[in-house]
């Protein structure tokens, strides 16, 4: 029975040592209580770190941990002290936290972290392997975990995997600056399915996917070597049911809470004085001194509201080894002790300040007790606590106040929604909250809440595993074979068994890499060479087949003694004939219309270029941004479509290159009539381009077809690059 494996950095739970006995503790986190069904109520298996080093675990306690965590249905990656410290610590809150939440001031850079990244990774992903069978799916979890997709992948090429980023994705300005840029990326491209909590994080990513990996787009689809991956957005819900019944319980109930007795004590005028809430974990990216600042200035501001009411403030324990993190401790201690000796009085105290965590029970407390929640992260992916706060507003009244950079700002609209660097706003937003009437407190909540009810945590996980299955069910079916050595050795020796063999070779991509500047892709003396053994052959007949114009390619090989097709099959010269043959009845009488536009794109494009051959223009745009230039092509295309529409001319779409020509005309049709004439045994070819896929198809079924790199293609071969292609015509030529 095939099941779901889910990986994160932590386990759904807390082990701790006592006096060599194991104690279990689950996780009542919102990522586990979403997973439940995949995982405790399915046949799944979690894999992560328990939170105990190699250190900590003796060789005698070791095999009573594996059965604790057994019983669990989970599996810990074994850690020691300094990885924990290197990538954890390291690599993964020094740099990829900060940087994500656009704090590059707090991005710290280093190789060693990025090396023991790589390794901690390589060890999630070998547990993974180690547990995986036939027909079992991935969950990855967050960022700590980037490269664990493409490590599994590389083992497991045909295993369904899915991602998940739990914080932000910055855009590509921000992201360009991390040195292993790409390297995360291609890790992350490893999955099937992609997701993210908001559009905006979805539309970072896939920009820099596009300008950095040079992926092509269609939609949420990223066309990547052999694969398409389907990136989406999937906002986190939470357990609302468990939030709602836990305060409607205590709504009614008549004991009250230690923290309850204290809030009400702390009321000057009981139901006079207003409660903010204020619950975040100490991190720099919650925004919690401007937060303190922005209190002040309404206090400032509004001076009638001084001592009518109270901001109580839960600040949880984050990374206390962080340096940022002990900084910030200290500036909100000081804030805190700042206003409090600014503005308190015998009877009142502005802030209420609480450094420590709460157990669940007095965090319902809070959230049913005060009438504001104020919730200003200055950058957070999602942030529940606002979705919390709400769901436990069980008569619909209370006010929340979010910040617009929370990634729940997007489904609460509802809130009052605030830039959190606009204290004036935040000021202002905090009175319009105190003085608004009940009745639009209900009807703003109970929009909120039937909308955090309806698309809970649940369904988070159900709508992304059902993602995930779709996406893989419409997978190209086409899969054409990766070069090996038995495949190479079964077509050497196919080819050595044949007389009259007919060799179709493209040129940029396949014969020559690919360039920025196409002006720089000058055959070599090792191709001549090449090229000259397989035409020394009498059993081959070699012909290069190019987009690129008859005049560059006369210069190149107009005195070589094999076959030139060029202009996609537009022009012919064979050994035997001194000029060029035209192919097709064509004309470009319509270079006046159409011209003229492509000039004025090419000017308004920074680093585009045209190219003027006999018969058609191309627009090329490799060296223009990769959005900006897919944009522009976009634009061009719908530009021109309307005015050839009645007219026997097409665009072709290229690899950043937008080329205008007659229609029918393409490397198929050309390579057809030839092999036609010539009446090979054996037909072999070879290209790149999205305009090579036409030999690929129009030729005979019997051609052996061979698509250079790993773009998705109808081809029956697939071979790496170029260094690969001459390496293997080389071998052709032995035989």
């Amino acid at each position: 029975m095939s099941k779901t494996i889910i990986v994160s950095n932590r386990l759904p739970l807390s082990l701790n040592i006592n006096n060599e006995n194991i104690e279990v503790t689950p996780s009542v986190g919102g990522l586990a209580t979403g997973l439940k069904s995949v995982h405790h109520d399915g046949n799944g298996i979690w894999i992560g770190w328990s939170g105990l080093t190699e250190n900590e675990v003796s060789d005698n306690l070791a095999p009573q941990v594996e059965k604790e965590l057994k019983k669990q249905k989970c599996s810990s990656v074994s850690l020691t002290e300094k990885e924990v410290d290197g990538f954890y610590y390291g690599f993964s809150n020094r740099t990829l936290w900060p940087l994500f939440h656009y704090f590059s001031e707090f991005t710290e850079f280093h190789q060693d972290q990025w090396e023991t990244y790589i390794s901690v990774n390589q060890k999630f992903a070998d547990l993974v392997i180690e547990n995986l069978e036939d027909g079992d799916q991935v969950w990855v979890h967050d960022y700590q975990l980037l490269l664990v997709p493409q490590m599994i992948r590389e083992q497991k090429p045909d295993v369904k995997i899915g991602f998940f980023l739990h914080i932000p994705f910055p855009s590509y300005e921000v992201f360009r600056t991390l040195p292993w840029r790409e390297q995360i990326l291609n890790g992350m491209m490893g999955a099937d399915l992609i997701g993210f909590h908001t559009y905006d994080y979805v539309r970072h990513f896939m920009s820099s996917v596009q300008r950095l990996l040079n992926c092509e787009m269609n939609f949420n689809q990223i066309q990547y070597e052999t694969r398409n991956v389907k990136v989406d957005s999937f906002p986190m819900g939470i357990d609302f049911e468990k939030f709602h019944h836990a305060a409607q319980k205590h709504n009614t109930s008549k004991t009250k809470s230690e923290i309850q007795l204290s809030l009400e004590k702390h009321r000057l005028i009981k139901g006079d004085t207003k409660l903010i809430l204020s619950i975040d974990r100490l991190d720099y990216t919650k925004g919690i001194a401007k937060r303190l600042l922005a209190f002040e200035y309404f206090l400032e501001k509004f001076p009638e509201y001084q001592e009518k009411v109270r901001l109580v403030m839960l600040a949880v324990p984050s990374r206390a080894n962080v340096p940022q993190y002990q900084d910030l401790k200290n500036e909100i201690d000081q804030l805190v002790g700042r206003i409090n000796g600014k503005f308190s009085t015998v009877n009142w105290t502005p802030v209420w300040y609480f450094y420590r965590s709460m157990p669940f029970e007095n965090l319902i407390d809070l959230y049913c007790s005060c009438e504001i929640a104020l919730l200003t992260p200055v950058r957070d992916g999602m942030n529940l606590v606002a979705k919390e706060y709400i769901a436990c507003r069980t008569d619909h009244t209370g006010v929340l106040i979010l910040s617009e950079m929370a990634g729940a700002s997007i489904e609460l609209n509802e809130a009052l929604i605030i830039n959190p660097n606009n204290f004036e706003q935040v000021a202002n937003s905090i009175k319009q909250a105190l003085e608004m009437p009940d009745a639009e407190q209900k009807s703003r909540n109970k929009v909120m809440q039937d909308r955090i009810a309806r698309y809970n945590v649940e369904r988070w996980a159900t709508e992304f595993m059902q993602n995930l299955t779709d996406v893989l069910a419409v997978k190209p079916t086409n899969r054409a074979l990766k070069f090996n050595k038995t495949i190479e050795n079964q077509l050497l020796e196919d080819f050595s068994s044949k007389t009259k063999r007919l060799l179709f070779l493209d040129y940029d991509g396949t014969l020559s890499p690919f360039t920025k500047k196409p002006e720089d892709a000058i055959p070599t003396p090792e191709l001549f060479e090449v090229l000259a053994e397989l035409h020394a052959n009498p059993k081959n007949q070699l012909v290069l087949i190019t987009g690129r114009d008859k005049n560059t390619f006369d210069s190149w090989f107009g005195d070589q003694p094999y076959s030139l097709i060029t202009e996609h099959g537009l022009w012919l010269k064979s050994p035997d004939q001194s000029d060029w043959k035209l192919l097709e009845q064509v004309n470009n009488s319509w270079f006046e219309v159409i011209y003229p536009i492509m000039m004025r794109f090419t000017d308004n494009t920074p680093g585009s270029k045209i190219e003027i051959k006999n018969y058609s223009l191309a627009w090329h745009y490799r060296n223009v941004d990769p959005e900006y230039g897919a944009n522009r092509a976009i634009e061009l295309k719908a530009t021109i479509q309307p005015i050839i529409a009645n007219h026997n001319i097409e665009i072709m779409e290229g690899d950043k290159v937008l080329e205008i020509k007659a229609s029918g005309v393409n490397k198929g049709k050309a390579a057809s009539r030839f092999a036609l004439d010539f009446g090979p045994d054996y037909i072999l070819a070879m290209g790149d381009d999205w305009t090579d896929e036409h030999m690929f198809t129009d030729l005979p079924d019997d051609t052996v077809s061979i698509k250079v790199g790993n773009k998705i293609t109808e081809a029956k071969y697939r071979i790496k690059d170029t260094s690969h292609v001459l390496d293997f015509l080389r071998k052709l030529a032995e035989n």
